[in-house]
């Protein structure tokens, strides 16, 4: 196990000092001090020293953070990054909230953390899905747009004629601005509905 830990400030002029001092004297090395200066409001996947965090961690080592708000955003951001150091095995101690899954206490902390990371999801889900029911009520039209019978007929008959002149079905999708997947399933649906192309 590795004990590896995480700082972040806002602004160049912020200092991730008190951090760097707390972490340490938790026992990380300075060597596995990983550190960001970047706004909450990036994602953790825009964090370059978070990145680099993610890439060393392995099963079995512990990230140390002086607080847990330091690992995201946003509590859903922090909860997400929390469920996925553990899905991969990595332990999360934060010093400040007494998050430490070595004790009965920082378990229950983590199995909170997960409620409300799963309590949020939750009201997110319900929150788009009265928006898709209070649109549709409305008559929004949701999803793609139907393509029309003889656009489609006409990319085929377009494709057809280049395939004729030589060219291979992947040239043919291109130039109509298809997959060649797309382009055979057009090519049935108009040869089963008998249209012209």
């Amino acid at each position: 196990m590795t004990l590896l830990a995480y700082t972040r400030v806002s602004t160049v002029s912020q200092s991730d000092g008190l951090q760097r001092d707390a972490v340490i004297a938790a026992g990380v090395e300075e060597r596995h001090v990983y550190s960001d200066v970047i706004s909450g409001g990036s994602g953790s996947a825009t964090r370059p020293g978070f990145a680099a965090l993610l890439a060393y961690a392995r099963p079995d080592d512990e990230i140390v953070v002086w607080r847990i708000d330091r690992l995201g955003r946003s509590l859903l951001d922090v909860l997400s990054t929390v469920e996925d150091l553990q899905a991969r095995g990595i332990r999360i101690r934060s010093l400040q909230d007494g998050i430490d899954p070595s004790t009965s206490t920082g378990k229950m902390m983590l199995g909170i953390l997960g409620t409300l990371a799963s309590y949020e999801r939750d009201l997110v889900r319900e929150r788009v899905n009265a928006g898709l029911q209070a649109a549709r009520s409305r008559g929004v039209q949701l999803g793609r747009r139907p393509v029309e019978a003889s656009a489609v007929a006409g990319q085929v008959k377009a494709a057809r004629l280049m395939m004729a002149s030589g060219s291979t079905s992947e040239e043919a999708a291109q130039a109509v601005g298809w997959s060649r997947a797309t382009l055979y399933r057009n090519l049935r649906r108009v040869e089963a509905a008998g249209l012209s192309a």
